[in-house]
């Protein structure tokens, strides 16, 4: 073998170790240039393969990952300034662990108390309207007159013919009595003929004492029932307004029925019985609720307990009529069940069940006369929230204060600036509150976000989308820095 030949093999080891080497150093060059944005992230230091200032076409290429920040599309926290949080009307509140009695929620209505707030008033005898005091929207007090009618019953006037000849016999046996008493003490009559006497006087008496109280029930006063005595038969009587019914206040509008619909006019011929005017005593009301017949075991437990029920009126301003006297001024009204229909309706396929209720008035004065404004009316609309389960230690936040995405329930505690977002289980929920369970996953005392929680999740979702991990800023290098 030459000497050529020799040196050519001996090259040609050397060759394919050169070219192992080479191709090692490729392979780490390689993962090092896939590594350089974790490295440089990590050490806060510029990437090591490129130059320190980064180019036009690749400034915003790096990569914005922090070790204690996650991923964007997952991150669970959210920065939002002082200002946006005024413009939020962002409100936090501390947690706490509380009782809640759940409840359902059943539509209802004020309703007269049948045979107490309405009040027919009828004409006690056949005659003729001469008089009107009162009419529609106007208030009487019970007692006051309403009407004055002209008598034309012939009953009534012989009642009150009979009422003075009973009274003058009266009178004529009483006094033969007398003059017979000493006769008979002296054995000159018999005594039976002063028995006869007795018995005569008093079948007339028990004739007056008749023919008084049906001229009573006729609309005649005890003080015109003296004159018929004395022989001056009345022509006319005055309707006056009927007793309250039950307890009532006298005060300030309270006490007072008002004129409603009246249903003759003057001149009118009106027969004994006949309805003449109604009034209204809006005092005592009902609220009627309608429900189905699935929640009937919720409402029969309530109403046997004798659980609160919480009801939200209509149009209602309860800061308008604080201060003002009525319903409230003793103590605060407490609504309860007071009883449950037995029957349900063909038609709508609910049943009813009545809560009592107390009205509040207040009275103004226009040309001598008094008006009343009540604050609750028949006809007005009410929503009724029954207790039907208490469920314990428990964290109640209000309905804003909570953001769905799918299955998933999230809240937002602040810390500073910042707004952890933590997802939590929905034990209840209705229109004003979210009842959370106290399973470890957000604890009492933490101050969370009672408002705003879906504007909060918008945000989130932003400043997630931007790339940039909240409470961290990037340098001109292109390093990310924890916030100073």
């Amino acid at each position: 073998m030459s000497v050529s030949d020799s040196n050519a093999a001996t090259s040609r080891p050397r060759r394919f170790r050169a070219i192992l080497v080479m191709l090692a150093l490729f392979a780490v060059a390689y993962g090092l240039w896939q590594i350089r944005d974790r490295w440089a992230g990590r050490f806060g230091m510029s990437n090591p393969f490129t130059s320190s200032t980064p180019s036009a076409d690749h400034e915003d290429e790096h990569d914005h990952t922090h070790e204690n920040a996650q991923p964007v599309g997952e991150r669970e926290t959210l920065e939002i300034s002082p200002q946006a949080r005024k413009n939020l009307g962002l409100v936090s509140k501390p947690l706490r662990v509380m009782n809640y009695w759940r409840k359902v929620a059943i539509p209802g209505e004020v309703v007269d108390v049948p045979g107490v707030s309405d009040r027919g008033v009828t004409s006690p005898a056949v005659g003729v309207v001469t008089r009107i005091d009162p009419f529609p929207g106007d208030t009487v007090r019970p007692g006051e007159r309403l009407f004055t009618i002209r008598l034309l019953s012939d009953y009534v006037q012989n009642s009150q013919a009979e009422l003075f000849k009973a009274t003058r016999e009266t009178e004529l046996v009483s006094e033969q009595r007398q003059r017979l008493t000493s006769a008979g003490s002296a054995g000159a009559i018999p005594q039976s003929r002063l028995i006869e006497l007795d018995q005569s006087l008093r079948r007339l008496e028990a004739s007056v004492r008749s023919y008084r109280q049906d001229l009573i029930a006729r609309g005649i006063r005890p003080e015109q029932i003296e004159q018929i005595v004395e022989g001056n038969f009345v022509t006319e009587i005055e309707v006056l307004a009927p007793p309250l019914v039950g307890d009532r206040h006298a005060d300030a509008g309270m006490g007072l029925f008002e004129v409603g619909d009246l249903q003759v006019e003057l001149g009118t011929q009106v027969q004994a019985g006949q309805t003449l005017v109604m009034l209204a005593d809006h005092q005592e009301l009902w609220i009627a609720g309608k429900a189905f017949k699935r929640e009937a075991p919720y409402l029969a437990r309530a109403a046997e307990e004798n659980w609160e029920v919480e009801v939200e009126f209509a149009e209602d301003a309860p800061g308008a009529w604080e201060g003002l006297p009525g319903a409230w001024e003793d103590a605060p009204q407490r609504f309860a069940i007071r009883h449950l229909a037995n029957a349900v309706d063909p038609d709508s396929r609910t049943f009813q069940f009545v809560i009592p209720l107390r009205n509040q008035s207040r009275a103004y004065e226009r040309d001598g006369k008094r008006f009343v404004v009540w604050r609750y009316r028949p006809g007005q609309r009410v929503r009724l929230n029954v207790p039907v389960e208490e469920l314990k230690d428990v964290i109640v936040v209000p309905a804003g204060a909570i953001v769905r995405e799918g299955p998933e329930a999230y809240l937002f505690r602040q810390n500073g600036d910042l707004f952890d977002r933590l997802a939590v289980r929905v034990l209840h929920e209705d229109r004003s509150t979210v009842v959370i369970a106290n399973d470890g996953s957000v604890s009492p005392g933490w101050f969370v976000a009672q408002n705003s929680a879906a504007s909060l999740n918008r945000v989130l979702k932003s400043q997630a989308a931007s790339g940039t991990p909240v409470g961290f800023h990037v340098h001109a290098d292109g390093t990310v820095h924890g916030a100073h």
